[in-house]
């Protein structure tokens, strides 16, 4: 990685290079390394963002050229070059250009990438008692009720929960 500073971008330049009716980001930080994302967008007259809450990360929003709004709940805030704007994470927003449209500066915390992690250490399988095959092991004869079959839950029963009857003393 590259620790010099260095000029990225002239946003005047940008913006003459592009047309009344380009939309979308003119210009995006690329650096390899960096901890910070930006963008510099352009919406025609007339265009907009529709209504969404970024629910992570803060975003400052510095516009450039033109005007605009950005509708917040019950409040409009004005774009003109130069406005600073502060859209903190959870806010709900929207954004309109003016007749001219507008074009603006986006900053914020870079996401992190997606990653594709190691699997998991295998966890073993939980010991399991061998399974029966043709029902309870005979050991367990004694906990079922002589009259109606019920297997009780008691180590050592005398009446069935069920049926009343008594198992016969062991």
């Amino acid at each position: 990685m590259n620790s010099v500073p260095r000029v990225l971008a002239v946003l005047d330049e940008l913006l003459r290079g592009a047309t009344r009716e380009d939309r979308g980001a003119l210009w995006q930080l690329a650096e390899r390394g960096r901890e910070l994302d930006a963008n510099l967008v352009r919406l025609p007259p007339g265009g907009s963002v529709g209504a969404h809450q970024e629910d992570v990360l803060d975003v400052l929003l510095v516009a450039v050229a033109g005007d605009g709004r950005i509708e917040a709940g019950d409040d409009s805030l004005e774009l003109t070059p130069g406005t600073v704007a502060w859209l903190p994470r959870t806010s709900r927003r929207a954004l309109a250009a003016g007749p001219d449209g507008v074009a603006y500066l986006t900053v914020h915390r870079r996401r992190p990438g997606l990653t594709i992690k190691p699997p998991a250490p295998a966890v073993p399988a939980p010991v399991r008692a061998p399974a029966y095959e043709g029902g309870e092991a005979p050991c367990m004869l004694d906990l079922v009720c002589p009259a109606c079959g019920r297997l009780s839950q008691d180590p050592e029963p005398v009446f069935c929960s069920r049926c009343g009857e008594r198992f016969a003393e062991g």
